[in-house]
Order: C-alpha cells, then sequence, then structure tokens
C-alpha cells in the first residue's frame, strides 16, 4: 500500500509513506519527508530476555541504523529520543513481560533526520496494531542567521544558515509536548515562537496519519 501527500501550503516538504513494506514485521512503513527517508519496523510484543524484563509492563528497544558505516554518539542520540517518544504513547502496562523492537533504518539524510525518524516510528506503531494512548507528530524547524525567522521543515541546503535548529514532537490530544531536542544559541522568545509554530504545523502530520490509516483501518 503506498500513500502519497503534497506539500501543504508550502509549510512542510512533501510526505510519502509505503506501509506493510516489510513482511516479517508486524509493522512497518518507508516514510519520506522531502527527500529524507527512513525505514522502520516493529515487531512486538515478543518474549523478552530476563535481563531486560520488567514484570509490570512491556520494554521498548530501539535500533537506528545509520546510512553509511557504524552507529556513532549522535545515532544512539536519536535511539534515545525514539524510546522515550515511544514509551510514552504506548500502553505498555497491556503487556507486561514483553518487548517491543522498533528498528529504524536511514536512507537518506537530507535535513529533519529526528523529525522524520519520530514519525515513521510512529506510522509503523500504528500499523502493528499495537495499542497507544495517543499518536506523535514531530515537526523540526530552524531559526535563520540574518532574518531570526523561522524556517519549518527545512532542507540541508536551508540548515546551512541556520543559528538554532529545534524537533519537537507533539502527542495528538492536546498537543502537549512530548519531545524536545535543540543546537545552538536561541533566546528564550525564539524558543517560545518556534515551539507554537510547529505545534501548529504538527495538525498537518496528524491529518496525513488519518489519511494513511483510513485506508486500512475500520476506525480511525
Amino acid at each position: 500500500m503506498t500513500e502519497k501527500a503534497t506539500e501543504i501550503n508550502c509549510i512542510l516538504r512533501p510526505i510519502n509513506c509505503e506501509i506493510n513494506l516489510l513482511s516479517r514485521s508486524d509493522g512497518s512503513t518507508m516514510f519520506m519527508q522531502g527527500d529524507t527517508t527512513i525505514i522502520v519496523g516493529v515487531n512486538g510484543p515478543l518474549e523478552t530476555r530476563s535481563q531486560k524484563m520488567a514484570y509490570d509492563r512491556a520494554s521498548i528497544e530501539v535500533t537506528y541504523t545509520p546510512l553509511k558505516g557504524p552507529a556513532k554518539i549522535d545515532d544512539r542520540l536519536i535511539e534515545t529520543y525514539i524510546k522515550e517518544t515511544c514509551e510514552s504513547a504506548i500502553l505498555v502496562s497491556f503487556h507486561p513481560n514483553t518487548m517491543v523492537c522498533i528498528n529504524l533504518q536511514e536512507m537518506q539524510d537530507s535535513g529533519g533526520l529526528l523529525a522524520c525518524a519520530i514519525n515513521a516510528s510512529c506510522l509503523a506503531l500504528i500499523n502493528s496494531g499495537l495499542s497507544l494512548k495517543f499518536t506523535i507528530a514531530a515537526v523540526s524547524c530552524m531559526i535563520e542567521k540574518e532574518t531570526g525567522q523561522v524556517i519549518i521543515d527545512p532542507d540541508s541546503s536551508q540548515l546551512q544558515n541556520a543559528k538554532a535548529e529545534f524537533t519537537y514532537a507533539f502527542d495528538s490530544i492536546n498537543k502537549d509536548l512530548v519531545c524536545c531536542h535543540s543546537v545552538g544559541r536561541f533566546s528564550q522568545s525564539e524558543f517560545l515562537a518556534s515551539v507554537d509554530k510547529c505545534r501548529q504545523v504538527s495538525k498537518y502530520v496528524f491529518d496525513y496519519y488519518r489519511e494513511v490509516t483510513k485506508k486500512y483501518a475500520n476506525i480511525v
């Protein structure tokens, strides 16, 4: 199944995805935001190894594989952000003594990699049928050096002129902030302005999830 979305008012780069890409995963997607592309496979709940067992909840394991070479410190940071973000969304108490494995493969990075990875993971979780408290939409933005303007979903060429970069993830119920990652120097007012703009734009990502899932789910 393949779904495509056109660019929305030039706010977000074009979003595309392919669902059920991996035959051996319970849920999977290839998610593209502009030219940034991530493949995610979700397996679980699975019987877990004793040293990783939590008697009252499911354990979440995230593995991120970069396009080239072995995983670096930045890649481990991506794993941490995705793990904590997905843990906040999954009803882990429904599956005690089990594990949910989320495997990500980077295919191309043209800016907004963390936001793309979070969105891809969320869509793969939806596809897997795991019980979720809410879905999560991530949006990246930057503050331009010369103008101080907040640019939503910048590509790699735009990021060269950034004085600060942000990635925010919001829940689908109250649009509360679930995850925040920042690089660079910025003021409190710039931070608050970027959060507000990204929160408004996150509705387009949630709308896209809805368009995709209504094709194969009876209830959305």
